[in-house]
């Protein structure tokens, strides 16, 4: 058995790395309405939005070409080194996006520069996840591989956390004006988040400069038995091939829906379809995540007495099971047509702005009524009142936002953490498991295929087609949960049938 000698630092300086590389990956989508007015055409707010999310998407599509590429660098050269090298293409194409040019700016050149560096930040880490679990995995007791390696799985969740809290820090440090604050985030200020990053990354270059190769590889290096050819080894041999296979349609499909469900579709959901603020859809997110982060090292643990598989597809059943349940709950929350207004309240502000060279005004009317339960509903319409012949000749835009009480704010802030509950279940234990299935010579490279493919093609893409779903079936707020539910089915039921649950860590050292 290793000694768990240093095992904290190597812990440590893995995991602010994959943090941070987790922080500027999901920057993006946290972001994504923002985003969705600066590089897209305003014209149609669905569509632009759509878009951001297809682009989003779009970096998880390329992470499985990242974990091919930078996994067979890892079983050649070392994992070291490799993932050094993610960590310097993520921050750099992460640093680069904050300076891309508007779409009023630069045209259709904005959509596709941040396509193009949105492709670089999958390929990055798609080598990234795979080298981190792999060198903590080789640097731990095999018995305790799961409590040791669920320290790396917390990372991506709280590299959401921060991407969260330093928007919203920016968008509240702009100005004293909330309203002024708001338009100056929506303006430029949503740059400093991809900016600040590279201080970030930086410091944690420094860090891993520092770091030794991990002992699995020195061992296999110093005795010449390291892979030439890891991906023939990985897909070559059939038998290799059926375990990438297993992990990918009996753990790390499923895996990856119920990861973007409890979180990205949930803040989606809250901010798009319940209409819950900005700053009130992304701390109940905040909250959620904060009281269930300390719940990957619980299960991580539970794994290496119990085994991984029962865990991770628990997690699976009640997310198929409760997904309809509690998103219809947060819509009944947010829903205020059943809440008693308190019409002494009610305010209206009209405000007419000239459209520049014409005689023509946009008419902004802001409507903001209040509940007795602490709910606050404002709906703002905006229309072009032409002068020519006096009236309103288009669709006016209207837009609602609402804030809940105190009381339906932790009710969704519960609703969130028992879902983030279900991604701790399924996420906790995969990278021992993952890690367990394949020999050390092949490992980084056999292990990053089905990982990324699970979260980043199938994971990745459900915001996205959630999103969609609900675009088809309009009469249906929760359509765009048929997605993850039908793949967390499949792949519970492959995973029950086809995968052993031995607990037997040292078979593959």
């Amino acid at each position: 058995m290793k000694q768990t000698k240093g095992i904290w630092k190597v812990i440590g300086a893995s995991s602010l790395g994959t943090l941070i590389e987790w922080y500027d990956f999901y920057i993006f989508g946290s972001l994504a309405t923002v985003l969705a007015n600066q590089f897209f055409p305003k014209t149609n707010p669905t569509a632009a939005l759509l878009s951001t999310l297809a682009t989003f998407a779009a970096g998880f599509i390329v992470r499985p070409f990242g974990a091919l590429v930078f996994g067979r660098l890892g079983d050649m050269i070392g994992r070291k080194y490799t993932f050094l090298l993610t960590l310097v293409l993520m921050g750099g194409s992460t640093f680069a996006i904050g300076l891309v040019p508007s779409y009023e700016t630069i045209g259709f050149a904005a959509p596709i520069l941040v396509l193009l560096l949105r492709l670089v930040q999958g390929l990055a880490l798609g080598g990234e996840y795979g080298g981190a679990a792999t060198y903590v995995a080789e640097h731990s007791p095999a018995h305790r591989r799961g409590f040791f390696t669920s320290w790396i799985q917390t990372t991506a969740t709280l590299g959401l956390f921060v991407s969260l809290g330093v928007i919203l820090l920016t968008r509240h440090s702009l100005d004293a004006d909330q309203a002024k604050s708001i338009a100056k985030f929506n303006d430029w200020g949503w740059r400093i988040p991809f900016l600040v990053s590279i201080v970030l990354v930086v410091v944690s270059i420094y860090i891993r400069l520092k770091m030794k190769e991990s002992p699995l590889f020195e061992k296999l290096k110093t005795s010449g038995t390291r892979s030439v050819n890891p991906l023939k080894e990985s897909f070559g041999h059939r038998s290799n091939l059926k375990m990438v296979l297993l992990a990918l349609f009996g753990a790390t499909m499923g895996q990856g829906v119920v990861w973007y469900t409890g979180q990205f579709y949930a803040q989606s959901f809250i901010e798009n379809v319940c209409k819950i603020d900005f700053d009130q859809s992304r701390t109940i997110l905040i909250w959620a995540i904060l009281f269930g982060t300390p719940f990957f090292v619980v299960f991580g643990s539970w794994s290496d007495k119990v085994g991984r598989k029962w865990i991770m597809l628990a997690g699976m059943l009640l997310a198929i099971v409760s997904y309809q349940f509690l998103f219809k709950q947060l819509l009944t929350l947010s829903e205020h047509t059943n809440k008693t207004a308190i019409t002494d309240l009610k305010q209206i502000k009209t405000t007419r702005t000239p459209v520049a060279g014409m005689a023509d005004t946009v008419r902004t009317v802001v409507v903001k009524k209040f509940y007795e339960d602490g709910m606050t509903v404002t709906e703002t319409t905006k229309d072009t009142v032409y002068a020519a012949v006096g009236k309103t000749t288009l669709k006016p835009d209207v837009k609602i936002s609402k804030t809940v009480g105190k009381g339906d704010y932790w009710k969704m802030v519960f609703i969130i953490f028992i879902m983030i509950v279900y991604v701790t279940m399924v996420y906790g234990p995969i990278a021992a498991f993952l890690v367990e299935l394949f020999p050390t010579k092949i490992r980084y490279t056999s292990m990053s295929l089905p990982y990324h493919i699970g979260n980043g093609v199938f994971g990745g893409l459900t915001p996205f087609v959630a999103t969609l779903l609900t675009t088809i079936y309009t009469n249906d707020k929760l359509a765009g949960l048929m997605y993850p539910i039908i793949v967390a089915a499949v792949c519970l039921v492959i995973g029950a049938l086809y995968i052993s649950n031995r607990i037997d860590p040292e078979v593959n050292d």
